[in-house]
């Protein structure tokens, strides 16, 4: 019973997202390119994030909020082991948070446009010119006062376990000599199994752990980062969740 129940809201949810996408997309890009209204672009951002985690069931709870610095851009660095991470980091994290994400998904039909517009990052990672590119933009925007989320996994990790980080999101920061702020996401893969477009109601939390400074830090600093935050990532991870 349970099953079919999620069944036929994971549907509606389907149904009601592809909806809301055909509708507010245009309106973003509208505002976007020809209003330059970006604060726009990111409400409807957020409200197409709310609707898909409310209509999915999905809650989530964050500890640690009171380490994201008020005064600076930031670097976000998160695990990733489910396709509710995103939507749920969004809405969790920063309510203008740009993205570094992999170039394959600028493929899907507006999606590309849109993310370009709102200041997301793309990053090709099968060409080293353009990957060197894309971190070089976004440097510039951290530079800005833009905050950046990255998933330096690179792609889901199946068993939980956190796999090697990637270097890019990590000379962004210190190119723009911005904090990297370790984050945890847990409780997500239980919401989609392996196979299955059913997506369950899940509780999931978000722990937000300590920035990691890289004032004087260079490029040969890099891997000495990684280490540090990838440990920062993994303590929170032992942390549990935050629901009761």
């Amino acid at each position: 019973m349970r099953t079919l129940v999620a069944a036929v809201r994971s549907v509606l949810a389907y149904v009601a997202i592809l909806l809301y996408i055909a509708v507010a997309a245009p309106i973003a890009l509208l505002i976007g390119v020809v209003f330059r209204w970006k604060r726009g672009m990111y409400a409807l951002g957020h409200a197409g994030a709310w609707l898909a985690l409310t209509l999915s069931g999905i809650r989530y709870r964050v500890a640690g909020r009171e380490h994201v610095p008020g005064d600076t851009a930031v670097v976000f660095c998160s695990n990733h082991e489910s396709n509710v991470d995103p939507p749920v980091l969004f809405e969790a994290l920063h309510r203008q948070l740009h993205i570094l994400y992999k170039a394959e998904l600028h493929r899907f039909p507006i999606m590309g446009t849109v993310f370009d517009v709102g200041g997301f990052v793309a990053v090709d990672r099968g060409d080293r010119e353009k990957a060197l590119a894309s971190i070089a933009r976004g440097a510039q925007s951290l530079r800005a006062g833009n905050s950046f989320l990255i998933f330096p996994e690179g792609t889901r990790s199946r068993t939980g376990e956190l796999l090697p980080f990637k270097k890019g999101g990590f000379i962004m920061a210190i190119r723009a000599q911005v904090p990297v702020v370790p984050v945890a996401i847990s409780g997500g893969r239980a919401a989609m199994r392996k196979g299955s477009p059913i997506v369950r109601p899940v509780h999931v939390t978000v722990r937000i752990g300590r920035p990691v400074p890289t004032a004087g830090m260079g490029i040969d600093d890099r891997d000495e980062l990684i280490s540090r935050v990838r440990q920062e990532v993994q303590n929170l991870l032992h942390e549990g969740p935050v629901w009761t």
